[in-house]
């Protein structure tokens, strides 16, 4: 087993992929070698007579959890042992080095990491280039989070296996909010969290909470809390980012934000480079984001250790939706791969169960997806835990006091959030939190841009 970094130009990417399409070559849809052979970085021994199975990644973190997940396949399943290829491609190189070989209907590897603004390109027709994942989700069905296994199905067939939960949590300096007399403990609601932070800017001149512009993560969140969605018929429908409640939580974003409350941020997102500089500063006391986020602290913020306490999101008064799933990742497996059932085995077993749920937690510092980790105190209480020695705050005592109000947002699997979530970031949270356009003319404007782009006009 290996994995290699990529680093290859889309340009060189798409000409293997044309050559392969007009050469007629292989004819089985997979492809268990890259189009260069890249540079070798890691990987396991596999055991001879191994079957081959090819993966692309975008993100090397996750290769090394899949290459940690094939050893323990392997030892639990000698008789049917897996060589796995990973292959580390840039993000977008990657993302569209697929979409050519899906449409091709050749070159794909036999699994593969699709990133959840990206996955509606691939599930879209009656004949889509992902194999149905639902059967082999079986044995692991009752303990998984079931609103992230929906963000990756279509038509009642999963096509994708999600990396984490993403639920939204708050991250507070405790030292910087302590100093000024504010408990974040008191902070349960939006109205709570708009009192801290105004009150927290006035006696400092400093940035509370972030107002994104490169981002379009929390105005869901508050969506979906306000029971709304941005797509008519509960999601799944035509385009509708102007409706009540989509203007409401906009509002209220756009309100704290006039009030100091929240501030923009270099990067435009909390999860930019030039934004963990400004955060581990202390420029800013409050973060609103998916519990992935415990991995920036830890990976790129040292100076806050000991001092960040997680809690709940602020909630709206009254909703059943606590906290919504954000970001994702997808792990598919093509249609026709060569090695079908064994890859679609192994894709359950690495993301689904609970050995690769642990190794999400400790390794990745991500909220897994099967629950029964939860609930497992020898895991989510280790005191050796790099992630629980970082912070206050028990990550999972948080998800675990708002397990019954993750909500779905079923938005975020319609095959056009893809041009919603563009617009949102490249122009309308512009339009709102940097040149003060009222809420309701920019969601108004981005409604007509939207039907026009999809062609819903």
């Amino acid at each position: 087993m290996r994995i290699r970094k990529f680093a290859a130009t889309l340009a060189a990417v798409s000409l293997s992929v044309v050559a392969l399409a007009a050469c007629g070559g292989g004819g089985d849809g997979t492809s268990s070698e890259p189009s260069a052979s890249g540079e070798v970085v890691s990987g396991a021994p596999a055991p001879e007579g191994a079957t081959k199975l090819s993966m692309w990644v975008f993100a090397e973190l996750h290769a090394a959890v899949y290459d940690e997940m094939a050893i323990q396949w392997n030892e639990e399943n000698p008789d049917k042992a897996i060589d796995l290829d990973i292959t580390v491609y840039p993000y977008q190189d990657m993302h569209d080095k697929l979409l050519l070989a899906a449409n091709a209907g050749q070159g794909m590897p036999d699994l593969v990491d699709i990133e959840v603004n990206k996955f509606s390109n691939f599930v879209k027709g009656d004949n889509p280039p992902l194999a149905d994942l639902s059967a082999a989700a079986e044995p692991y069905i009752d303990d998984i989070v079931q609103a992230r296994l929906d963000l990756y199905s279509r038509d009642g067939k999963i096509y994708g296996y999600p990396t984490h939960v993403g639920a939204f949590v708050a991250f507070y300096n405790q030292e910087l909010l302590e100093a000024q007399g504010i408990d974040y403990t008191t902070i349960k609601t939006w109205d709570d969290f708009k009192e801290a932070g105004v009150k927290y800017h006035e006696a400092t001149d400093k940035a509370f909470g972030t107002a994104n512009t490169g981002v379009w993560f929390v105005e869901p969140l508050v969506t979906a809390q306000m029971g709304g969605q941005v797509f008519e018929d509960d999601g799944m429908g035509k385009v509708s980012v102007n409706n009540p409640e989509a203007v409401e939580a906009l509002e209220l974003m756009a309100d704290m934000e006039k009030s100091g409350a929240l501030s923009p941020i270099a990067g435009g997102s909390p999860d930019a480079e030039e934004a963990y500089g400004a955060i581990n500063n202390g420029d800013y006391a409050a973060i609103v984001y998916p519990a992935w986020y415990t991995s920036r602290f830890v990976d790129y913020m040292p100076d806050l250790a000991g001092k960040i306490a997680i809690a709940p999101a602020p909630q709206i008064e009254g909703s059943e939706t606590l906290t919504i799933g954000g970001g994702g990742t997808g792990t598919a497996v093509s249609a026709k791969s060569e090695n079908l059932e064994l890859a679609t085995e192994f894709n359950a077993f690495a993301k689904l169960s609970l050995p690769a749920n642990v190794a999400v937690w400790e390794v990745l510092g991500f909220d897994p997806v099967n629950m029964s980790v939860w609930e497992d105190d020898a895991v989510t209480h280790n005191p050796e835990n790099k992630f629980n020695k970082y912070f206050t705050t028990n990550l999972f005592d948080v998800l675990n006091s708002v397990k019954d109000g993750i909500g779905h947002f079923n938005s975020f699997a319609n095959p056009n959030l893809p041009a919603v979530d563009n617009w949102f970031r490249t122009v309308t949270l512009n339009e709102v939190y940097e040149n003060d356009t009222p809420v309701k003319e920019a969601l108004d404007q981005a409604q007509t841009d939207l039907e026009n782009e999809i062609g819903e006009g």
